[in-house]
């Protein structure tokens, strides 16, 4: 479903949270109150929270500043900014790109149709109810150089919400954000090119920031939001800039000296550190206490038969 450019103009006087009358939107958009009710219905239908109450009209559940594409490139003036009202997928749209793009572009887009997570899960996210963001990186020492980079950007993600004064965000090995121990953002590292060469880099980002009710039942775990973390709207181009900027620079300290200068600050931030966990390999399980992450990014697991090390891919982590 896309988002026409009527729709558009009405999502942007909904924007505000105020009741707004059938009669008064159609006068506004040139429609018929009929015509106003379809289009607050498809609305409704990329996840936006409306409420349309009769005698009253039509409301946000909540006001929502929609990205401003002019301000972010101001902000982030190292490479372009693309952002879009509703996309299939930001990762994909700049991986069918890669040729033509310069390293640190940006693509936002208030809704995905079809986000994807590990292992090829769907990502749910309703429209404006996300930082849902995509970077795009040339790597030239190759594929082998990406190990351990999804380490680095949860530290750049969680470096950058502290900067706005969301602490007590912590990290999960290998790619996933938590808070009060539920999940809170994910990172998606994909990639195109060959072991020794040129490597095209791809990094996903989706942030929770403040899901309607009905969307949790679509969520198989427990998740959580950034308004939790900090009881006040959260101001969605600033978020955007930060972690933007954050992830630019981290990929640039990252090109230069992969994963060393990260591994501290992420295990100071392993929010499964010295707890028992087990390790999901397909079929198989292991048990065992996690120890924070080595110099390569491998998870160390205390087990009976001693210390050992696991690296990413189709491996999932749960606390006991």
């Amino acid at each position: 479903m896309s988002l026409s450019p009527l729709r558009q103009t009405l999502l942007e006087i909904l924007a505000d949270g105020e009741f707004h009358s059938g009669e008064q939107l159609g006068e506004r958009l040139g429609i018929s109150r009929a015509a106003v009710s379809k289009h607050v219905a498809a609305l409704k239908g990329l996840g936006l929270d409306v409420y349309s109450l009769t005698g009253r009209g039509h409301r946000l559940a909540l006001p929502l500043a929609l990205y401003d594409r002019a301000w972010l490139q101001q902000q982030l003036p190292l490479a372009p900014v693309e952002v879009f009202p509703v996309i299939d997928s930001t990762n994909q749209y700049l991986l069918e790109r890669v040729e033509s793009l310069s390293s640190g572009t940006l693509c936002l887009a208030e809704c995905q149709t079809a986000g994807r997570g590990r292992r090829g899960k769907p990502w749910v996210s309703p429209f404006g109810c996300q930082l849902i963001l995509s970077l795009y990186w040339r790597l030239e020492q190759g594929m082998a150089a990406v190990m351990g980079l999804s380490l680095a950007v949860g530290v750049a993600v969680v470096d950058a919400l502290e900067t706005l004064g969301y602490p007590g965000v912590t990290l999960k090995w290998p790619n996933d954000l938590y808070y009060q121990g539920r999940k809170l953002a994910g990172i998606l590292v994909e990639m195109s090119g060959s072991a020794g060469g040129l490597c095209h880099v791809v990094v996903g980002v989706g942030l929770n920031l403040a899901m309607p009710d009905g969307e949790s039942e679509k969520i198989d775990q427990p998740w959580s939001e950034l308004r939790q973390v900090r009881r006040e709207p959260v101001d969605r181009n600033q978020l955007a800039a930060h972690v933007g900027r954050s992830l630019q620079q981290a990929m640039q300290r990252f090109e230069h000296g992969g994963l060393a200068s990260f591994v501290n600050r992420w295990n100071q931030l392993d929010c499964f550190c010295g707890q028992p966990v087990r390790l999901l390999m397909g079929e198989q399980e292991v048990r065992g206490v996690a120890r924070g992450i080595d110099e390569r990014g491998a998870l160390r697991l205390d087990t009976e038969e001693g210390e050992r090390l696991f690296f990413g891919g189709e491996l999932s982590m749960r606390p006991l």
